[in-house]
């Protein structure tokens, strides 16, 4: 089972190495895992997808509590939450194909973001699926390159992950 973990740190040099350094000494793979400051200068929050059963949650989190920087872990899998990725892709374009690639990217409420004499660039936001969908759509056309950020997820309505302690009403 994949597991969304929401993990508040303290904004550090060196905490996105001392917790990846922990996944990789426990042989634990990260399928997912984006960071970035929060509404909090001094808090960073992590997004990391693992994959596993309960145990492995169990010791992952048990090990993450452990480092000094981790202020709060979440486990959201179970919660009601949005989550989003982005995806940039590079596609192989003569002029002949540039419609029909124009058109998929609208179906999926992509957005091109380059447009060379060979080659479209389109950007697209959502969950894992969406993003696996359009992938699938734009590989007859040859794809030249693909970067995605992987997951960000936040808990829909008044619950919240955050340490300030203050609920959002819906």
């Amino acid at each position: 089972m994949r597991h969304t973990l929401a993990v508040l740190v303290e904004n550090n040099p060196g905490v996105l190495a001392r917790v990846a350094g922990l996944f990789s000494r426990r042989g634990f793979n990260i399928d997912s895992l984006a960071v970035g400051r929060t509404e909090r200068p001094d808090v960073s929050r992590m997004t990391i997808v693992v994959e596993g059963d309960d145990r492995v949650l169990e010791q992952v989190s048990k090990q993450l509590h452990k480092l000094v920087d981790v202020i709060k872990i979440s486990d959201i899998t179970p919660e009601e939450y949005v989550d989003r990725e982005l995806v940039l892709i590079k596609v192989h374009c003569e002029a002949v194909h540039r419609g029909e690639i124009m058109q998929v990217a609208d179906v999926f409420r992509a957005r091109i973001v380059d447009l060379g004499r060979k080659t479209i660039t389109v950007e697209c936001t959502g969950n894992d699926g969406k993003i696996n969908a359009f992938e699938e759509a734009l590989r007859p056309y040859g794809i030249k390159e693909l970067v995605r950020t992987g997951k960000i997820a936040m808990m829909r309505g008044t619950r919240f992950t955050s340490v300030s302690g203050v609920r959002d009403e819906d």
